[in-house]
């Protein structure tokens, strides 16, 4: 993606969509346990998703060894607030953005007190939100290494990308704790902030 405003450092190894596949349960057991393995804690900000991504690791035994926590911020007063996104690029974009998703992710990790964090942003529908088509959403991340986020555009319906948000929210943060080997190919996707 293109670089916006305030743009960071170079992105995680891996792409957005991440490398899970089969249900969340499965990805979200592999990401407890490489995170537990390299003592890495995380933490999640969730707007469109509202609270999926925390939940599905939270429901991993031992995920309390590495989930820090997690903030909804469905509404962009939290947004501003809690996670500390600039409330003046929520008035001039709104909710559903790139840059709304990084802050998001900075913030996360920041309440938190984590060493990464991941967040979501986007449209389920039924209609378009703040001059986005349904089925756009972005996923932000956020660790010592930098800051960034990824651009979906996702078909189906409500349920259906709520879902997959999560899916790409969980591989994004399993390409962080896990990144590509040297010489390896990360999954498709497009570049970073």
């Amino acid at each position: 993606l293109s670089g916006a405003a305030g743009g960071t450092s170079a992105g995680p190894p891996g792409a957005a969509g991440g490398t899970s596949a089969g249900p969340p349960g499965a990805a979200a057991m592999r990401l407890v346990a490489a995170a537990a393995a390299r003592s890495l804690t995380l933490a999640t900000a969730e707007s469109l998703t509202a609270g999926q991504v925390a939940a599905a690791i939270a429901d991993v035994p031992g995920a309390s060894a590495v989930l820090r926590g997690g903030v909804v911020a469905y509404h962009n007063e939290v947004k501003a607030a809690v996670l500390g996104v600039d409330a003046g690029l929520l008035e001039s974009v709104g909710s559903v953005d790139r840059e709304v998703a990084r802050q998001m992710a900075l913030g996360a990790r920041r309440a938190c007190g984590a060493d990464l964090a991941v967040s979501t942003t986007g449209v389920a529908g039924p209609a378009a939100h703040d001059g986005q088509p349904v089925g756009t959403v972005f996923i932000g991340w956020a660790g010592p290494d930098g800051s960034g986020a990824h651009e979906l555009r996702l078909d189906g319906d409500r349920m259906r990308i709520r879902a997959a948000s999560r899916d790409a929210a969980l591989g994004l943060l399993l390409d962080l704790v896990e990144p590509v080997a040297p010489g390896g190919t990360a999954p498709a996707g497009e570049a970073d902030i």
